[in-house]
């Protein structure tokens, strides 16, 4: 392998030595941006009920919930679009440059949020303004990771890439857990009242201070050694698009590090950090504060092991960790999740086994209820019932109904019919769902289903242990991926060509997680079975990677400049 050669100081990057002042600097300024990066994007997550009265309160409450989770949803809708943006001006003029703009943008949005008049004040323009400030921090964030992967990567020696490039993979949890204590720091200074009439701004205007660290920080960086040797020898792309996505031989690649890569470790992720917190709490009925800390502990434990497998990465290569850790995943997953439920509520792992339920309805009256965006109304007998069944986290079978039957659903020898609200008007549909609710939740009820989980029977120590080995299998996956993604493309055109198959498998592969989740389990009447997209996802991916991707360990990152 060919050393690389600084521009500037005229040094010679060595192949084994201690880290020096200057590359702590590099990693502490790229990850310091991404953790700040991350604080934005969970602050508005954690806060979509606030912010859904804030701003859409020109609906009813249910409708302005769905609209703020979809403010939160183009944030990620957008990323992939960012990285062609971003990463093209990144293989222009610059890393440094370039990552700085992405800091700029997104610390700009997200203290304008803390700004912005609500809907009672300006009306519809809120928001719209709002959407539009989403937006542009989705692209920012699109610009980010490519950029903090690929400039410390390029500052880093051959032989510690992974490990470098590791720490950037921590900053998503540091960014959870700092914007979580902002949020009760200021609530429980001010009270619950003033928090949300007011409060809940502070967090908002707060980031203007991170801001301002994260951009002195980065000014005061210099160029990545290998952008400034290729500009110096005017070797730099003038088109990294086309380059990139244009030229079969570099497309390639591009398609490859998307489904055998990053969908993978997406998923994995996303099953990990956010879908098991959804189990615990939607599924499992474990209490918020309860599921958040043990979640938080999980990832406390196993944050450090990103560093661990990106360090290991050097020395045994990138692709049979990253493989590993979706096969490994993908074998254990139902395993797992089944353990959760017994550890975490064993009575509704009882009920499940002795109180069977049975769905009778005409097929053509159920869809498959997918839905993204969160604006599709599903308002057939079999949907209703199905939904409810799902949100209820009760197994069901199913019978088939003579066409134009309306659904019905069998608890033990309680049989409720559900209705049909398409056409009912909002009275009506209210009245019909009240009385259905009801008379189901009583049935259920007397099946054993339990409400919620009952505190003192939750095993805390196992389900921490359980949750803690999901958090490792999360950084085996994305430990090396910065690394490899940089290995695998040429610096002309490597902010450009990493950038957009991380952001398309995490904004989109990894996003719809949770929503295609919910629809598999409520198709099939198993509260397990939304497990079923991450295992493919990531069986696939392992097939593919194992396959067809080359490790990258030791390619040069200089070469084919």
């Amino acid at each position: 392998m060919s050393t690389a050669q600084a521009t500037g100081a005229g040094a010679v990057k060595a192949a084994s030595r201690g880290m020096t002042a200057e590359e702590r600097k590099v990693i502490f300024a790229s990850s310091l941006g991404t953790v700040f990066e991350w604080y934005d994007f969970y602050l508005y997550g954690s806060l979509a009920a606030i912010i859904a009265k804030q701003f859409f309160a020109g609906t009813d409450p249910n409708t302005a919930f769905i609209f703020a989770l979809l403010a939160f949803a183009a944030g990620f809708i957008v990323r992939p679009f960012g990285a062609l943006v971003f990463g093209r001006l990144g293989d222009m003029i610059g890393r440094k440059y370039t990552f700085l703009v992405t800091i700029v943008i997104m610390g700009f949005s997200t203290f304008v949020v803390g700004l912005l008049p609500s809907y009672s004040s300006i009306g519809i323009a809120a928001p719209i303004i709002l959407v539009s400030l989403r937006i542009l921090q989705g692209l920012a964030l699109g610009g980010e990771y490519g950029g903090a992967a690929t400039y410390v990567a390029e500052h880093a020696p051959d032989d510690k890439r992974g490990a470098f490039t590791a720490w950037i993979q921590t900053t998503a949890t540091l960014g959870l857990f700092l914007s979580l204590m902002v949020i009760l720091g200021t609530r429980t200074a001010i009270g619950e009242e003033a928090f949300a009439d007011w409060g809940w701004r502070v967090p908002f205007l707060v980031s203007v201070f991170l801001l301002a660290v994260s951009v002195w920080i980065r000014l005061s960086m210099n160029e990545s050694p290998a952008f400034a040797k290729m500009k110096a020898e005017g070797k730099t792309s003038k088109a990294p698009l086309t380059e990139s996505f244009g030229q079969w031989k570099n497309l390639k690649i591009v398609i490859l590090a998307l489904v055998g890569l990053t969908a993978g470790q997406a998923v994995v992720w996303y099953t990990g950090q956010f879908y098991a917190l959804f189990f615990l709490q939607q599924t499992l009925k474990v209490d918020g504060a309860t599921a958040n800390i043990l979640i938080a502990a999980s990832l406390v434990i196993g944050t450090p092991f990103f560093i661990v497998f990106g360090s290991l990465s050097d020395k045994i290569g990138r692709k049979p960790i990253i493989m590993a850790g979706c096969l490994i995943a993908a074998l254990t997953y139902f395993p797992i999740f089944s353990a959760l439920t017994h550890f975490a509520n064993p009575a509704l792992e009882s009920a499940l086994k002795n109180a069977p339920v049975v769905v009778t309805a005409d097929p053509a009256d159920c869809q498959f209820q997918f839905n993204p965006t969160g604006t599709k109304k599903f308002t057939s007998s079999c949907d209703i019932v199905k939904a409810k069944l799902a949100a209820s986290s009760v197994n069901y079978t199913n019978e088939i109904a003579p066409a134009g039957t309306v659904a019905s659903v069998k608890v033990g020898e309680t049989v409720i019919a559900s209705y049909n609200s398409n056409g009912l008007s909002k009275e009506d549909a209210a009245a019909k769902s009240k009385a259905f609710t009801t008379a189901f939740g009583d049935a259920i009820k007397a099946a054993g289903y339990p409400a919620k989980a009952d505190p003192a029977q939750i095993n805390k120590p196992m389900v921490l242990a359980l949750l803690t080995i999901l958090v490792l299998y999360v950084t085996m996956v994305y430990g090396p991926i910065a690394a490899m993604l940089v290995e695998m493309f040429p610096t002309r055109i490597r902010y450009t060509s990493m950038s957009l198959p991380y952001h398309i498998g995490n904004g989109w592969f990894g996003g719809l997680l949770p929503t295609t989740a919910f629809a598999l389990v409520a198709f099939k009447g198993d509260i397990y079975y939304g497990l079923w997209y991450p295992i493919i996802i990531a069986l696939g991916t392992f097939v593919i990677g194992t396959l067809f991707i080359k490790e990258t360990k030791d390619n040069d990152i200089y070469a084919n400049d």
